[in-house]
């Protein structure tokens, strides 16, 4: 491979991307309250940049349960499914692709957020050390403590399967073009893959197989119902965010791979442990990743333009997902394409508020017109 792969097209489900650059999802809390309602600000934001190959959303509760911070959408009610209407349609209008990124946060949550103030879920009833919830007091973000969770029934993991269906159904009627299930960053799907927040003995622990029985019923409900040509994944392998450590995340990893590549699924996004304590990948791991999924990769993690075209070239990766610097640079294809300077972020505006480091960073100046 050459340079500039990462602003080559490439194909993803049904998709033709014109480049490898993907928006990683972020939180940035601007949903509308009440009732947690994608707006006219947001479309607006994403719209800025859908010069992307694709866009993921913010991680989208899928119920009511599965909340555990303020301000962030929904997909489960007609008001949110509106909201997100008028999101994928600008984006659409303006050229774009996105997909919404399916989030149950489980035990990352607090009584507060509940229906009827009940204890949050997880598999296993095991308090996240040191995680945090976000609640709206006195019209600012303000952290919170998660409670601990109540373990889940089978028949109670049934129904919130039956929720990442429903939801899948609502992201279509909003006018997604892919599904992402968040199993990623030690959210519910994430509680049972890992070694120390599942304790269960029934099917859905103990073993890899049975620890990955939840994530794989969730992809198989999805597959069936919107097909797997538009369903992802993000995981993250060797990840310690919210309490996790499994103490067999990469052995996990590419059991789900294997998995997954029989379901010839869209995509793996695989979010890279930069943070956190994490462990970094070794060269067998990221080749043991590609031999076990054949379908695109896309990684994401800290990555520059000049290191996201490496990995490229050596096959370990498809498509590079960038967060924090879509956050400042909604023309960040743009910047690629002029090797221009990137805006810097600005910590203080990501999460909750208005329009300032939201929409308001600036883009580059355009090119004058010919004589």
């Amino acid at each position: 491979m050459s340079a500039n792969q990462l602003l080559s097209p490439f194909q993803v489900g049904d998709l033709h991307l014109p480049n490898r650059v993907i928006m990683a999802p972020l939180t940035r809390s601007r949903a509308s309250t009440p009732g947690d309602v994608p707006n006219q600000l947001m479309a607006q934001y994403y719209t800025q940049r859908a010069s992307a190959g694709l866009i993921i959303s913010e991680a989208s509760q899928i119920s009511p349960q599965g909340q555990g911070y303020a301000c962030t959408p929904g997909i489960y009610s007609q008001s949110q499914i509106a909201g997100w209407q008028q999101v994928t349609h600008a984006i659409h209008q303006a050229g774009g692709r996105i997909a919404i990124q399916l989030w149950h946060v489980g035990r990352i949550s607090n009584r507060l957020f509940q229906p009827d103030n009940q204890a949050p879920v997880a598999p296993s009833a095991i308090k996240a050390d040191g995680a945090r919830s976000y609640n709206l007091q006195a019209g600012k973000l303000t952290r919170i403590s998660t409670d601990t969770p109540k373990a889940l029934t089978i028949n109670e993991i049934q129904t919130i399967i039956a929720d990442y269906q429903q939801a899948a159904l609502n992201s279509m009627e909003a006018g997604f073009d892919l599904v992402e299930l968040h199993a990623a960053n030690g959210y519910l799907p994430d509680q049972f893959l890992s070694t120390n927040s599942n304790q269960r003995t029934d099917e859905y622990g103990g073993s890899i197989v049975n620890r990955a029985h939840f994530a794989l019923e969730i992809i198989d409900t999805l597959i069936d119902a919107i097909g797997a040509n538009k369903v992802g994944i993000r995981l993250s392998p060797n990840g310690s965010f919210n309490d996790i450590a499994d103490t067999e995340s990469e052995t996990m990893a590419l059991y789900l791979a294997e998995q997954l590549n029989k379901r010839q699924i869209a995509y793996i996004h695989i979010n890279e442990p930069t943070w956190d304590n994490g462990r970094p990948y070794s060269l067998e791991f990221r080749q043991q990743l590609r031999q076990a999924f054949q379908g695109p990769i896309i990684v994401c993690g800290a990555y520059t333009q000049a290191s996201a075209e490496q990995i490229i070239n050596n096959g370990h990766a498809d498509l590079v997902a960038f967060g924090r610097p879509y956050i400042a640079n909604a023309d960040l294809v743009k910047r690629f394409q002029n090797n221009a300077e990137l805006n810097t972020p600005q910590p203080e505006t990501f999460y909750g508020g208005d329009e300032k480091g939201y929409t308001d960073y600036p883009l580059l100046e355009p090119e004058a017109e010919p004589a």
